[in-house]
């Protein structure tokens, strides 16, 4: 499919019936697209002027850019005049790449990621009271999730230009922030002095997609496990 696009630029003299035109186009360095009566670069060959407009066909996204159109009329009173031109590129969707955590706990900041660097224009930012969506990076912020946030995500790209384009969905499950310990004793006997055990141990945070609690009862042989 041959995608052209149109440049315009529109001009009148007062006497000069030969004025120099000329087309740039600006991104971190200015270049030439058309100069001396010539198309220059990339748009050789596959782009017309009519006037000062100018048509470039076989468009893709390297086109996209900001141009401006110089006009210069040295017999004229006002000898110089210029316009600039933002051309936007559309193409159909593709595909986007999803990073979407299989698990995270409660209360903590999940971000779920979507990307179609390819054909997805910047929009703007949206956000609530829970949540934060940037859809110019495609970005899902949760400030803090909760196990009712657990679902299927998925990134539907669209611009529409062509079909939407969606990644495939992931399950995402929110457990509650368990603290385990792990603990261990110490007996002290003393003649005919009263028995002392004393308790030590160490915290470990983790998560788990279900809430319990576990008492152990340890002897010589075995362990007694009490579910709360």
């Amino acid at each position: 499919i041959n995608v052209y696009a149109e440049l315009s630029c529109t001009f009148r003299t007062e006497r000069d019936q030969n004025p120099r035109i000329e087309w740039k186009k600006r991104g971190k360095d200015v270049s030439f697209v058309y100069f001396d009566g010539h198309f220059r670069g990339p748009f050789e060959g596959r782009a017309t002027i009519d006037g000062a407009t100018v048509t470039l066909q076989r468009v893709t996204q390297d086109d996209a850019g900001e141009y401006r159109c110089e006009i210069s009329a040295p017999l004229d009173s006002v000898s110089l005049g210029e316009t600039n031109v933002t051309l936007k590129v559309l193409v159909p969707p593709h595909t986007p790449s999803c990073q979407i955590p299989s698990t995270a706990v409660t209360g903590s900041v999940v971000r779920l990621q979507c990307h179609d660097h390819q054909s997805i224009p910047p929009l703007p930012r949206y956000s609530n009271a829970t949540y934060i969506l940037r859809t110019d990076t495609g970005l899902l912020e949760f400030k803090s999730v909760s196990k009712e946030d657990s679902g299927r995500y998925s990134c539907l790209a669209s611009n529409g230009v062509g079909s939407p384009k969606m990644c495939e969905a992931k399950n995402m499950t929110i457990g509650e922030r368990l603290i385990f310990f792990t603990l261990g004793a110490s007996l002290v006997t003393s003649g005919n002095r009263e028995n002392k055990i004393t308790c030590f141990g160490t915290s470990l945070s983790f998560h788990w997609s279900r809430s319990f609690l576990i008492w152990v009862k340890p002897n010589w042989k075995k362990f007694t496990f009490f579910h709360l």
